[in-house]
């Protein structure tokens, strides 16, 4: 979510209290930040959310088509081109990639993604890279970030990485600009993306240095955790590690309580409807969905982005969204077992990063998962914000991001153990 994320949230009282809360679930940072120094509130209408979208949106061109991926491996650079487009700062350049990745299953996929480039003369050994993933955007082809004028987050984060100096690899994910489906926060897919656009954006920007990070926010905050899992395997020297901001945690937990009869959040059923048929096509998202969730699903993933799909259920009357037993489902506690953060060992250093009035992904999920994870001997470094809402988050512990990846650049040491940053309160409040 960007800035008009900030609107929605002010609103509103706790996520487990008010089941009509507009946005329950923000695995998934939803509405795109516009460009410029007036960020609307959220649409009022479906019509002002087409309306929102389609000022911010570019033009697909053939450049997002996919070409044949019989001669190339995942992390080969398939076309790249300039793109002066996009609201970035004064004297950054842009490159559009289209390169080979792989879904959840290993199969192989075209992805899209922009490399963002600061202003001036690449320093000896080139740009330093963030790998930078996303929060949601919608699920369809429409819906990537590259499409976008902002790239979706604009000054939430993004632009300030470019000005600190850094290079910004920032993927699509597969689904969203190339042909899909998008396999909607699979934590495998979206690690896949972000690895992949690595070796993709060298090759299209020799300028670019050989040390990366990953950062990301919500749906990217999985994502994010997801890339630091499969390094454990990897082991790519060049990687300096993770940090995961607002990151998914616990999504039943969540689902759950957006469940509720009139929620205003249920559009993002009809998200997670998909992102489990995306990964197992057998599911049919009548075995989840009831309701509006159900009558609205066809629209809401394919008709528009995250305005579109708040706005189709401004008017959602009150009554069932879900089935009964339908976390029960196999392919949907496969989904949820996939997705579990805590559990698989990581390689390389993490910083965990959460809000200590996150209304979207509540601090105690996180806060759960982190001691989870510190309870099997995953060393990471976990900070919380008091004060700050699921977007905000992103926003104001930027500062705190670039200091702790300058210093990983740097190859300053990181804590052997579970570690608590000082902003941080007690994991067992």
């Amino acid at each position: 979510m960007r800035k008009r994320a900030e609107a929605r949230g002010a609103g509103l009282i706790g996520v487990w209290a008010a089941p009509a809360v507009c946005a329950v679930l923000a695995l998934c940072a939803a509405a795109p930040r516009r460009a410029g120094a007036d960020v609307p509130a959220l649409p009022r209408s479906l019509a002002e959310a087409v309306r929102l979208e389609r000022e911010d949106a570019l033009p697909r061109t053939a450049f997002y088509e996919t070409p044949s991926l019989s001669a190339s491996k995942p992390g080969d650079l398939l076309r790249h081109e300039p793109f002066v487009g996009y609201a970035i700062p004064r004297g950054a350049k842009a490159v559009r990639i289209l390169y080979h990745s792989q879904a959840a299953d290993g199969s192989d996929v075209a992805t899209s993604g922009v490399v963002l480039l600061p202003a001036g003369k690449a320093p000896r050994g080139g740009w330093p890279v963030i790998a930078w993933a996303h929060g949601t955007s919608g699920v369809a082809r429409m819906c990537a970030p590259s499409l976008m004028k902002d790239l979706a987050y604009g000054e939430e984060g993004l632009m300030p990485m470019v000005r600190a100096g850094f290079a910004v690899v920032a993927s699509d994910y597969h689904g969203l600009g190339t042909m899909g489906p998008h396999q909607y926060v699979s934590k495998t897919a979206q690690a896949h993306d972000v690895i992949d656009a690595i070796a993709a954006a060298r090759a299209a920007v020799p300028a670019l240095g050989r040390a990366w990070v990953v950062v990301g926010h919500s749906q990217g905050g999985l994502a994010a955790w997801g890339v630091a899992e499969l390094q454990a395997v990897l082991r790519d020297p060049n990687y300096r590690g993770a940090v995961s901001v607002a990151g998914a945690a616990d999504l039943r937990q969540i689902l759950i309580s957006m469940g509720d009869s009139g929620s205003a959040a249920a559009f993002y059923l009809d998200y997670m409807a998909y992102a489990v048929h995306a990964q197992f096509p057998s599911f049919a998202p009548e075995e989840m969905l009831a309701g509006p969730a159900l009558a609205r699903y066809p629209e809401v993933t394919t008709r528009g982005c995250w305005d579109y799909a708040y706005a189709s259920f401004l008017d959602v009357a009150p009554g069932r969204v879900l089935k009964p037993g339908w976390d029960e489902l196999p392919a949907v506690e496969q989904f949820f077992e996939r997705d579990a953060l805590g559990v698989a060992r990581i390689g390389g250093p993490m910083l965990v990063i959460a809000g200590e009035a996150d209304r979207t992904v509540p601090i105690a999920l996180l806060r759960a998962t982190v001691k989870r994870a510190c309870a099997g001997g995953i060393a990471l470094t976990f900070r919380s914000y008091p004060g700050l809402d699921h977007d905000p988050t992103m926003e104001r512990s930027t500062p705190d991001i670039l200091d702790w990846v300058r210093d990983r650049f740097a190859g300053k040491p990181t804590p052997d153990q579970c570690v608590l940053g000082p902003q941080t309160q007690a994991l067992d409040r």
